[in-house]
């Protein structure tokens, strides 16, 4: 229906992109980096909603114009369809995109998967997993990197944290297209194991949190932490480093541990730790504050436990299900295979009609 935004909404944006425009071309700001990468960001950010806002005040003066001469003249009113339809088409769009966003939606990720259930079949399960969110996050021009894994004899991995980071800056990164990742993932399928050729069913977590460029809400008491130093491991116990460079940091008062192997020093390692821990401590202390605003997350494991699965990756039937939107598609291998488009465009969908739905 043309006609749905709200003029003060889109009025508050007009201003906003106006000042940043400002701040922008004041040359004091690129003296703070951080404060001029906060600024560009939303920037980018409001890009969309101007280009679209541009293109709809444009159609609405084109749709006017047409029924002016329509009035005069009979065979003007052909256009007036097609004008009808783009001025509705846009503004539908216009307020999907003003509608209330997860403010983290423009963040990067820190990504974990555990095996749970099922043993070696569960690890091998969640390699399956973090190749799945590797290749997917290649597809869209991301970049990854491994900060910590944990190997099972049969190469699969016990556990295994991804850093996933988009280039430059724009108005959804990772966290908007991933957030809905955490949770218990359920395989079916016969396991390199399984002698008799049966379908064992066995599940691994996700559990994904979004990391802010700049983390300013968590203060952490080195008093809190205890720091351990080991050396690297890879598939087979194959040392990675020659040095005990790996860093796993224990946080004593929520028992939260993160590990860090990928860079080249024990420092930089430590120092990579400590932005995930303060991701995940953010992500904590948000959901304790406001437990509405934590929806989004409130479906990730408390246990790996294939009862609380939020999707299943049927092998046999070549099916991918998610539980919690009724989605369901046979192209499984091109899904592992990083082909999950159609599944992530689906449960942003469902968000933002939620999203509307509760305005």
């Amino acid at each position: 229906m043309a006609g749905t935004t709200q003029p003060s909404a889109i009025d508050d944006i007009l201003a906003e992109h106006a000042g940043l425009e400002l701040q922008l071309a004041d040359p004091s700001l690129h003296n703070d980096p951080a404060a001029a990468r906060r600024v560009g960001k939303r920037f980018a950010e409001l890009a969309p909603i101007m280009a679209t806002h541009a293109k709809l005040v444009a159609a609405r003066e084109d749709l006017d114009a047409a029924r002016e001469l329509a009035a005069d003249d009979a065979s003007f009113a052909a256009e007036l369809p097609a004008l009808e339809a783009l001025v509705e088409e846009l503004d539908v769009t216009l307020t999907d995109l003003l509608a209330p966003r997860d403010p983290h939606d423009g963040d990067d990720v820190v990504l974990e998967v555990k095996s749970g259930e099922g043993g070696e079949e569960s690890a091998l399960f969640a390699a399956d997993l973090a190749r799945m969110y590797t290749r997917s996050a290649e597809n869209a021009g991301w970049r990854v990197e491994v900060l910590g894994a944990t190997y099972s004899d049969l190469g699969g991995f016990k556990d295994v944290t991804l850093s996933i980071k988009s280039k430059g800056d724009v108005r959804d990164g990772v966290w908007s297209r991933l957030k809905f990742e955490g949770g218990v993932h359920r395989v079916q399928r016969v396991p390199v194991t399984e002698s008799q050729g049966r379908v064992h069913t066995s599940a691994a977590g996700v559990f994904i949190y979004p990391e802010p460029d700049e983390v300013e809400e968590v203060q952490i008491d080195e008093g809190d932490l205890r720091i351990d130093v080991y050396r690297s491991s890879g598939k087979g116990g194959q040392g990675v480093n020659t040095t005990d460079s790996a860093v796993r940091i224990t946080h004593l008062p929520t028992g939260i541990v993160v590990t860090c192997q990928n860079e080249r020093s024990q420092l930089q390692n430590k120092a990579r730790a400590m932005q995930v821990l303060a991701a995940r401590l953010q992500a904590a202390a948000e959901e304790a504050a406001d437990a509405e605003a934590s929806a989004g997350r409130a479906s990730q494991v408390r246990t790996v436990d294939r009862s609380e699965r939020i999707r299943t990756y049927n092998f046999p039937e070549n099916r991918i299900t998610d539980h919690r939107i009724g989605f369901k598609a046979h192209n499984l291998d091109a899904v592992l295979d990083g082909d999950m488009d159609a599944l992530l465009d689906a449960l942003g969908k469902s968000d933002r009609e939620a999203r509307l739905a509760a305005e």
